[in-house]
């Protein structure tokens, strides 16, 4: 038995249509074209991935507090001036900030995109890296927190999603 997608104005979430499949898989992917997240991120910087450079775009004191292995460092603000001299402008660019709450990850993406390196976001930034138990440098050396379970699996594999 087929049931038609329809909108019901008693439903919050069909309140609004669902978009036909096809725009639906456009949607999609344009998405992943513009993020990743940190277990993909983490995956790929353990495998040694080459074509990708992740850069940390938050202050130096959000760096010395914690920044992900083998990151570069590059504030936001300084992209225009110094990615030229430090980023091959065959890599992708993985940019990262604090958090899901902060935009500054987008913000740096588009400062890079408009330089015309090819850009993703890494969705969640260090607070999900860390949250999720990835090792992360620090003035003081490397340090890692346990798994958050509320964010991965207490295992430390992959959500397999």
């Amino acid at each position: 038995m087929t049931v038609a997608a329809t909108s019901s104005p008693d439903s919050a979430v069909l309140g609004t249509a669902p978009a036909d499949p096809a725009r639906a898989a456009a949607h999609f992917a344009a998405r992943l074209a513009f993020e990743a997240d940190v277990s993909d991120v983490h995956a790929d910087l353990l495998a040694g991935v080459a074509g990708l450079v992740v850069v940390d775009t938050r202050s130096e004191a959000a760096w010395a507090q914690g920044h992900l292995p083998g990151a570069l460092h590059l504030p936001t603000g300084r992209i225009a001036e110094r990615a030229p001299e430090l980023i091959d402008p065959s890599l992708t660019v993985v940019t990262y900030c604090w958090g899901p709450g902060c935009n500054g990850a987008t913000r740096a993406a588009l400062a890079f995109a408009r330089l015309g390196y090819r850009a993703k976001e890494m969705l969640g930034g260090f607070e999900y890296w860390a949250r999720e138990g990835f090792a992360y440098e620090t003035v003081q050396g490397t340090e890692q927190r346990p798994v958050d379970d509320l964010t991965a699996p207490r295992s430390g594999l992959a959500c397999d999603c």
